[in-house]
């Protein structure tokens, strides 16, 4: 048997003074066994009330939770054998690293001697195996975060929860502690779950996402899946960098097509609604920017460029273009040792119509 993690129509509901918040609407989704998976959103969406509800730190008020086929919304929170890991780390700051990692196995009744060997094997593969004399407070950030890793991890959990645990580090050591957060997971074998509002971190480091907005979960899949194909304009926009422009669906035979700055894109199923007005999408390493006037005739927009910033093996210009007599705002990556214009010049924007993701209402439809 699959000891996936299973959400089944899961309602959880607030009662505030005056009213009922629903915080998580019918939330369904599947998560393998083994598998990082990442719940990301921004504030207020619902991920970190799903992550309690699956610790048993919330109840639900409808559908169940399951793993395997054990129904975890009748089963104590103390029954689950769930390891968390919070933002702030909650290490005990009276207690030596030694006694942190090993304090779930003593409530658990666990033979000293055998506590020895797991909280070294754990520190181990952690890789903290010379610190476990020392207090909290005596450690960096990323060996506090390690810790709170092992101590979740000491008494063989079957599912792991990390709820923001990068928030409080720097940038780069971010970075280096998303790559083991992933290593020893993946090491432990562990079925986790990873609730965060960082985009980048989420694609970095899961199997899979689940993107949530307003308690529901809009689309599931891998970091590329998503990102290649988002279903809706709000998912377009969050994950990743996304140029929008105003474009128009007209009719033509029994096909429907898209059309933007002299490019249009076929719509083999336009459905009812066949004219009308969409939001085509370009992401900023799908334009191609040239001194101005080097655009297909009648094609593409013309504007300046404004911001120039170097991003290791790429540039980001913010350029500025005129659309309806207003200015906007367009995002345009090119490779750094391709490119040649800088700020103050005037440039030529254009993109390739298979380039285009098209909405309409907020819902893909090209």
């Amino acid at each position: 048997m699959s000891l996936r993690l299973q959400y089944d129509s899961v309602v959880k509901k607030f009662k505030t003074k005056d009213e009922s918040v629903t915080a998580l609407n019918k939330v369904s989704a599947e998560v393998k066994e083994g598998e990082l998976f990442c719940l990301l959103g921004p504030s207020g969406c619902g991920k970190t009330t799903l992550l309690r509800c699956t610790a048993g730190l919330e109840t639900i008020n409808e559908g169940k939770i399951y793993y395997g086929d054990h129904d975890f919304s009748l089963t104590p929170p103390y029954k689950r054998n769930i390891g968390m890991v919070f933002q702030n780390y909650a290490l005990y700051p009276h207690m030596s690293v030694f006694e942190n990692v090993a304090y779930a196995l003593r409530i658990r009744k666990i033979d000293s001697r055998d506590i020895k060997t797991k909280v070294e094997n754990i520190m181990d593969l952690v890789g903290l195996p010379g610190v476990l004399n020392r207090s909290p407070s005596e450690l960096s950030g990323g060996q506090q975060q390690r810790v709170a890793l092992a101590r979740a991890l000491v008494y063989d959990p079957e599912v792991l929860l990390l709820d923001e645990p990068l928030a409080n580090l720097d940038a780069k050591l971010k970075v280096q502690m998303r790559s083991e957060i992933r290593r020893i997971q993946k090491a432990a074998g562990v079925t986790t779950i990873y609730v965060t509002h960082d985009q980048l971190e989420a694609m970095a480091i899961s199997d899979r996402l689940a993107i949530m907005e307003d308690g529901n979960i809009c689309q599931v899949g891998t970091p590329a899946e998503i990102y290649s194909n988002p279903k809706t304009r709000f998912i377009a926009g969050f994950i990743g960098t996304m140029n929008f422009f105003e474009g128009r669906l007209r009719k033509s035979g029994a096909a429907g097509f898209a059309d933007v700055a002299g490019y249009s894109k076929e719509i083999s199923s336009p459905g009812s609604s066949v004219t009308g007005e969409v939001d085509i999408a370009v992401r900023p390493e799908h334009i191609q920017m040239s001194v101005k006037g080097g655009q297909p005739s009648g094609k593409g927009f013309e504007g300046y460029v404004q911001i120039q910033q170097f991003l290791g093996k790429y540039v980001r210009y913010q350029v500025i273009i005129t659309v309806d007599g207003k200015d906007k705002v367009v995002q345009v990556d090119q490779d750094m040792s391709t490119s040649m214009i800088r700020e103050g010049d005037e440039v030529s924007i254009n993109f390739s119509p298979e380039n285009m993701l098209i909405f309409m209402n907020g819902k893909r439809i090209a």
